[in-house]
């Protein structure tokens, strides 16, 4: 037929390439030491950025963005209330104590007591909790204790540490534990009643029953029952079967030196807690560092494991890339030599990579050091086997030197390394285009990888390949390449591997039978029907257990969080701008008397109620509405010294402290305008007292901005706290929720045109906020993914449109059928998986793209015999290189003690691997078989050309 004009473009394009690529490989074999050592000295130049290389392990950094809403929350609420606290927990039972039963006097019904809260038990985890409080670290000869570390509410006037404890009801102390009032015969009051009365009522400065005892907690605030209790059912906090204690240490995330002290005491406290012995208690515990500690004890644990793998690999692909012809040939004919410098090379290519965005100070994260060495292995050693592997297939033409035969084979295959390669880097950068960090780094570093790569081995290692064919030709033994075999020179002969043999004659002409094509369609089109099914199914999130090691405390402590009652603080931030000293302003926020029916704290009350849905579990703490009990003239709280006007606290017994307002009908009303503003600092400011319980100095000095001295009310917030969350799903639905109620508030409060709006933080927020847009994550990534590839693969092919249409669709089977085995094996979608199906996108060109050239540039008469061909060919060095390499490093991988090495990176690239071979070189060729593009008239006549009246005319039938 008649040629047309896209296919003589398509043929000067792809004679283009491979006549550059010819005159390169030869001048490499030519000129080996000047290009060897040109290749060191840009390795050295690129990992002499290893100087200034920075990890990053902060997950706020790896997986959130910093223009992400929670991001910018994040940052909103730090700088106006302050980070949050770091969190210290214990939770605690007696396994050996029996319930206890307290009996009222004078009369009423037996009242059960929960095994942790007999008064033996009591004594005992108030000694563990003193000894927790007298720990002492050392940083650079500085001790340090809780107390200059711990969250210190009414610090300077009070130096206690908040700790949430059942036993700051009686004060933290001994004494008052075993307080009691009676007679020789009955006891009337002792801590059975003061217990009662505190958990109602936990804000109290005297318990009203004999033993007149206070409830407030020794650092000046309450300690909700639900804090501090587990194991009890409704609000029978009496029969709790679990103690829960709660120390907050301040957060000195911008000051190194104070953060080191936090973090040497929390070492202390793991250490103590963990050698704690008491058989009479049952104790799990976690602290702040506790997860990263672990997660870092897990890597290094997985260091020997991970070398195994690569050491399998590199073994591996040392043995086969040689063909041995004759056992006394055995040290000449072998390749470890090259392999072992195949290997350094793609190894040199991610430390070049890792080097280049150090000295632009971009940090290196761990998913980088660990997927990013196994993605470039699979790439750079698929095309060290397709070069050694056609070089020893093919024979030298008479008169052919060397570099000559070796440029004329780098110009056959280099074009398909070139398509694979550069589909990948180009995917691989677009994949930077997303908004989440960790994907975003890791398609950065692994695209440069690539590409370097891809250079080396056009460069570097052809010039190491021609000095080791040169070595085999003068009889030299392999790696001792200075000592000559005994054995006669022999020149090199094109040989054919038995993996090779196998595929020609056994496997492709069965596999391409008309009667077996269509099974093979069958299988596979059902397959991808399955995966297609159960794709929505995909669970989204990360199981925290999944980090952790299997022998680690903090799993423990997982499995114990069952106890709890409340889940995470949550925060409903009202950003500044709103007018706290109008009536209409106050009503809009308030939830008392008077107030809207839709206001802020009466919105939150509301969900509250139907915590189950909305995953908010108490009524929020409200500021301003204790604000307008503090300062109703009815109450001793607000005195102000009639001579000064100064604050006069309640406790202080003066004449001249008159109340703030007058008991006048307009003095009973709130405060408004100035009034309001004038009064405000002296309630936050003021510590509660006997006569006095609602001083917001404890509880609210950091809720409430004051700005423009005093003279207005910036951000505040509004706290309450989450119902208990376990799994990943229970902390994506309560943010959307709690997200949900802010946006309704701000729509209800008619605040939404203006500059501010009511948002809720919760410190998990800036983790799981991915989870809300991880599936569009996944959708786009994997989509620029496949969209590159298609444009590079119909460029790269001479303009071959639908053979690049059906690679990519090959490729879009694969990635759709991981997530069916995702389903099956109970992977999650997360930032690590989706990394690895980006990854997956990359591997799978390299099972496909070169069988796909090798069928484009087959001149045989059908479909069927192209593909024959093309199999024939390219399956084998496909198969050794990448499918059998990285089999043997996978499967070690399953001996790893880590769970999230053992789901996510031994699962997903075993996947990976067996679908990308599965596909590649079994539904592919048959797919080809059927559909795959026409011949290109322009490329057969210059073939035929090429080769007329040679020995290659013999050759391109072979």
């Amino acid at each position: 037929g008649k040629v047309t004009c896209g296919e003589k473009l398509g043929e000067r394009f792809e004679n283009g390439l491979k006549m550059t690529f010819t005159s390169w490989g030869a001048f490499c074999v030519r000129n080996p030491r000047p290009v060897i050592l040109f290749s060191v000295v840009f390795i050295a130049m690129c990992c002499s950025g290893f100087v200034y290389v920075r990890a990053t392990t902060n997950p706020v950094q790896l997986w959130s963005a910093p223009s992400s809403q929670a991001r910018r929350e994040k940052e909103y609420f730090d700088t106006h209330f302050g980070p949050f606290f770091r969190t210290e927990q214990l939770i605690i039972q007696a396994p050996n104590s029996h319930p206890d039963t307290y009996s009222p006097y004078p009369s009423g019904a037996d009242v059960p007591f929960g095994p942790p809260l007999t008064k033996e038990i009591l004594h005992q985890v108030l000694d563990l909790q003193n000894a927790i409080v007298n720990i002492t670290a050392s940083v650079d000869n500085e001790t340090v204790t809780l107390k200059d570390i711990c969250v210190a509410p009414l610090a300077p006037y009070n130096n206690n540490c908040t700790i949430l404890s059942v036993l700051n009801y009686f004060q933290n102390s001994h004494s008052v534990l075993d307080h009691s009032v009676g007679d020789e015969f009955f006891v009337f009051a002792d801590y059975h009643t003061h217990f009662l009365y505190c958990v109602r009522a936990p804000a109290s400065l005297n318990d009203t029953s004999f033993l007149h005892d206070p409830c407030l907690g020794t650092f000046g605030g309450p300690v909700f029952p639900w804090l501090v209790l587990g194991g009890y059912d409704g609000e029978n906090y009496n029969n709790a079967t679990a103690l829960v204690i709660t120390f907050p240490v301040n957060n000195y995330y911008n000051d190194s030196r104070k953060l080191m002290k936090a973090l040497a005491w929390e070492k202390e406290f793991i250490n103590l807690v963990k050698n704690y012995n008491n058989p009479n208690l049952s104790i799990s515990f976690s602290t702040e560092r506790s997860i990263e500690d672990e997660i870092n004890r897990e890597s290094r644990s997985d260091v020997a494991t991970v070398v195994i793998s690569y050491i399998v690999m590199f073994v591996y692909i040392s043995i086969a890339l040689g063909h041995i012809q004759s056992c006394r040939r055995l040290l000449v004919d072998s390749k470890i030599s090259l392999g072992i410098a195949g290997i350094l090379i793609v190894l040199s290519s991610v430390a070049c990579s890792i080097g280049i965005f150090s000295y632009f100070g971009i940090p290196v994260t761990l998913i980088v050091i660990e997927v990013i060495p196994f993605l470039v292995l699979a790439i750079g050693v698929d095309n060290i086997f397709i070069i050694v592997q056609t070089l020893q297939r093919d024979e030298r033409l008479q008169g052919e030197t060397l570099d000559k035969q070796i440029g004329r084979v780098l110009g056959d295959v280099a074009p398909s390394m070139l398509l694979s390669s550069l589909s990948e880097a180009v995917a691989f950068f677009l994949g930077t285009l997303s908004a989440m960090p960790a994907v975003r780094t890791f398609s950065l570093f692994a695209g440069t990888a690539v590409l370097i790569d891809f250079l080396l081995q056009v460069t570097c290692f052809v010039s190491l390949l021609g000095l080791d064919v040169r070595r085999q030709e003068k009889n030299r033994l392999d790696i001792l390449c200075c000592i000559q075999s005994g054995h006669d020179t022999v020149t090199a002969q094109p040989s054919h591997s038995c993996l090779f043999v196998f595929f020609k004659n056994l496997y492709a002409p069965y596999l391409l039978r008309d009667w077996m094509r269509p099974i093979v369609v069958a299988v596979f089109v059902g397959i991808l029907s399955f995966s297609t099914a159960v794709v929505h199914n995909v669970q989204i999130g990360l199981d925290q257990a999944l980090s952790m090691p299997d022998d680690s405390y903090v799993m423990d402590y997982f499995s114990q969080l069952k106890y709890l009652h409340a889940g995470p603080p949550v925060y409903f931030v009202l950003e500044e701008g709103h007018n706290y000293t109008s009536l209409e302003g106050q009503n809009m926020v308030c939830g008392g008397m008077g107030c809207n029916n839709n206001s802020l704290v009466q919105q939150i009350f509301n969900a509250a109620e139907i915590s189950s849905y909305t995953r908010i579990g108490y009524a929020p703490s409200s500021w301003i509405d204790d604000y307008f009990d503090w300062v109703k003239p009815q109450s001793s709280c607000c005195r102000v010294y009639n001579t000064t006007g100064q604050f006069c606290n309640a406790s202080v017994t003066d004449p001249s402290c008159t109340r703030c307002r007058p008991l006048t009908p307009e003095g009973k009303q709130r405060p408004q305008g100035e009034d309001f503003m004038r009064f405000l600092p002296m309630f936050l400011s003021d510590n509660p007292n006997l006569k006095c319980g609602k001083g917001g100095h404890a509880a609210y000095s950091s809720a409430v901005n004051l700005i423009n001295n005093h003279s207005a009310v910036g951000a505040t917030y509004f706290m309450t706290y989450h119902t208990v969350l376990k799994e990943s799903s229970d902390f994506i639905d309560a943010m959307k929720q709690a997200r949900a109620l802010a946006d309704n508030i701000t729509e209800t409060m008619g605040i939404r045109e203006k500059s501010y709006r009511v948002f809720p933080y919760s410190v998990f927020y800036v983790f799981y906020e991915q989870y809300l847009t991880i599936v569009h994550d996944a959708v786009f990534n994997l989509c620029i993914s496949l969209g590159s590839i298609f444009l590079v693969t119909a460029v790269l092919l001479g303009f071959e449109i639908w053979a690049a249409v059906v690679v990519s669709a090959t490729i879009a089977m694969i990635i759709i059928n991981m997530f069916g085995v995702m389903w099956l094996w109970g992977i999650s979608l997360n930032a690590v998986s989706l990394v690895n199906l980006v990854m997956s996108c990359g591997i799978a060109v390299e099972f496909c793209s070169h069988v796909t050239r090798a069928f484009t540039v087959s001149t045989k008469g059908s479909r069927v015999e192209r593909a024959q061909e093309a199999l024939a060919h390219m399956g084998s060095s496909v198969f050794s290189g990448i499918t059998l390499t990285k089999f043997g490093g996978i499967v070690v991988l399953a001996f790893s003690k880590s769970q999230i090495f053992k789901v996510f990176y031994f699962r997903m690239y075993l996947a990976m691997v067996l679908l990308g071979a599965a596909h590649g070189l079994v539904f592919l060729p048959v797919l080809l078989s059927y559909i795959g593009p026409s011949v290109n008239k322009a490329k057969a006549q210059a073939a035929q050309e090429r080769s007329r009246g040679t020995e290659r005319e013999r050759l391109l039938h072979f």
